[in-house]
C-alpha cells in the first residue's frame, strides 16, 4: 500500500523536543524500580555478536540467560520461584547449535535468535540472504533478526524493499522475523518511518532499531517515530507487531526509560516478550547491580556479580 507512504511528513524538531522531555522523565524508585526492573531482564535479548566467539563463551551466555539474576536477590525479592529468564540467546548463525544444545542441555527453553541476511552491512547478495536465513533455522534458531539493504531506502525502492523483506519472511518459515532497519543510516526519520511500515506490510513479527554496528544505534527520536508506525499500521490493520530498541542500551535507568515510552506510545499490551524486546549484552550486568544495591543497600564489589 504505497499509499500509506506517499505523503508522509514528520516534524523532526517536535519529534526532538519530545525526545528531550523524555531524557528528563523521573525515574521509578524503591519496589517499583525493582519491578521494572525485572520486567526488562524478561524482555531482554542477551547478546553476543563478536569475531571471537567460542562454543564456551556461548555455553556461558545461556547459563546466564536462564540465571539472569542471583538466585539469593531473587529470594529477597520473592521472585525465585517465577522462573524468570532472559527473552531470548542471540548469536550468529554459525554459534546457532551451540546455544541449541546448550539450552536443550540445561532443560530450557528460552528461543534462540540469529542474526542474518548479512548482517551488520546488508551488503550482500539476496541470495547468499536467502540461504543464510534458512541455515540458521535449519540449525534451530526460533528468531530471525535480518537487516535490510539500506540502499532501497536512500534511493527510494520501496516495492524492492518489500520484496526482499517479504522473501525473507517466506524463508524464515516458523521463526519470528525481527527486520533491523539501521535508522542510524537511512538518511531521515521520514525513512525512518517509511521503511517501519513496508517493513510491517512485509511480514514482520518485529521491527528493530540498529545492528548495534552503526555510529547511531537505538535513539529516543527513532524510537518514536516507529512505534507511532507501529501504533498506525495496528490501526489500519489490526496486527501488532513488535518493538526492539538495540544498541547503545548499557544502563538499568536507559532500559526503564525505554519500558516507560513503550507504555505511553503503545501501552501496557506491549510490555512483554512476545511485543517488546531489548537488544543488549551489557545491559544485564547494570541491572544485577542496581537490585543487588535495591537488596543489600550497597553495591557489588566485582566478583559478586561474576557472570554479568
Amino acid at each position: 500500500e504505497l499509499g500509506w507512504i506517499s505523503k508522509v511528513y514528520v516534524n523532526r524538531p517536535a519529534v526532538v523536543r519530545h525526545a528531550e522531555q523524555i531524557k528528563k522523565w523521573k525515574t521509578v524508585e524503591g519496589n517499583w524500580q525493582a519491578a521494572w526492573l525485572l520486567k526488562a531482564v524478561s524482555c531482554i535479548d542477551l547478546t553476543t555478536l563478536s569475531g571471537d566467539d567460542t562454543p564456551s563463551n556461548v555455553q556461558r551466555l545461556c547459563f546466564k540467560a536462564k540465571h539472569p539474576i542471583r538466585e539469593d536477590l531473587l529470594k529477597a525479592l520473592d521472585m525465585h520461584d517465577k522462573g524468570l529468564t532472559v527473552g531470548a540467546v542471540c548469536v550468529y548463525p554459525a554459534r546457532v547449535s551451540d546455544a541449541v544444545n546448550t539450552l536443550k542441555a540445561v532443560g530450557c527453553n528460552i528461543p534462540v535468535a540469529s542474526v542474518a541476511a548479512g548482517f551488520p552491512s546488508g551488503q550482500t547478495p539476496l541470495e547468499t540472504k536467502l540461504a543464510e536465513i534458512r541455515l540458521a533455522v535449519e540449525y534451530g534458531a526460533q528468531e530471525i533478526d535480518i537487516v535490510i539493504s539500506r540502499s532501497l531506502v536512500l534511493t527510494g525502492q520501496w516495492e524492492g524493499l518489500y520484496e526482499e523483506i517479504r522473501l525473507c519472511r517466506a524463508a524464515c518459515g516458523e521463526a519470528h522475523m525481527k527486520t533491523i532497519l539501521a535508522t542510524g543510516e537511512l538518511g531521515s526519520l521520514a525513512n525512518v518511518y517509511k521503511a517501519s511500515m513496508i517493513a510491517m506490510m512485509a511480514g514482520s513479527d518485529f521491527i528493530k532499531t540498529s545492528t548495534g554496528k552503526e555510529v547511531e544505534n537505538a535513539t529516543f527520536p527513532v524510537g518514536i517515530v516507529m512505534m507511532r508506525a507501529i501504533k498506525e499500521y495496528y490501526w489500519q490493520t489490526g496486527y501488532k507487531v513488535g518493538f526492539k530498541p538495540a544498541g547503545g542500551i548499557r544502563t538499568a535507568k536507559e532500559a526503564i526509560t525505554w519500558l516507560m515510552l513503550v507504555k505511553e506510545e503503545l501501552g501496557v499490551e506491549w510490555l512483554t516478550p512476545e511485543l517488546f524486546r531489548l537488544g543488549a549484552s551489557s545491559l544485564l550486568g547494570d541491572i544485577e547491580q542496581q537490585i543487588f544495591y535495591h537488596v543489600t543497600g550497597s553495591y557489588a564489589l566485582q566478583h559478586e556479580l561474576a557472570m554479568a
